[in-house]
């Protein structure tokens, strides 16, 4: 049996305080600029974030449902990145096809549509009756 983990074994814990804060700051950033950079579909959702955000904050609905539209697109960004965090470690481990591989990836892109399909929902159910009443 292996010796109980303790967290001093582990090289990437020894921050603490703002020094952590400012590191998972810039790793932050780092993986927002990777996915920027290498992700079509980060890049087309950021675009609709870009987009859509502005026209949430000027429509006339209560501030509500402003917040609700636009962490609708954050939530999507961010599952993107999770699906992209899968991929990257899946690709790491092999490139060579395999099921589970693939379930894993597809897990992943089923997030992302789900994530898709509650915004939609969620801007037509908000934006429609403001058209209709327009």
């Amino acid at each position: 049996m292996s010796a109980p983990y303790d967290i001093k074994q582990n090289p990437h814990k020894g921050n603490r305080g703002l020094t952590r804060a400012w590191h998972a700051a810039k790793n932050s950033w780092c993986g927002i600029v990777y996915a920027f950079q290498e992700e079509s579909a980060f890049r087309q959702e950021l675009f609709l974030f870009v987009v859509l955000s502005p026209i949430a904050l000027f429509l006339p609905i209560s501030p509500l449902e402003k917040c609700a539209l636009i962490a609708s697109l954050i939530m999507v960004l961010v599952v993107e990145l999770l699906n992209s965090s899968v991929e990257a470690a899946i690709d790491r481990i092999s490139f060579d096809h395999h099921d589970l591989s693939k379930r894993a990836k597809d897990f992943g892109s089923a997030a992302v549509m789900l994530a898709l399909l509650i915004a939609a929902l969620l801007w037509a159910t908000i934006c429609i009756p403001l058209v209709i009443n327009w």
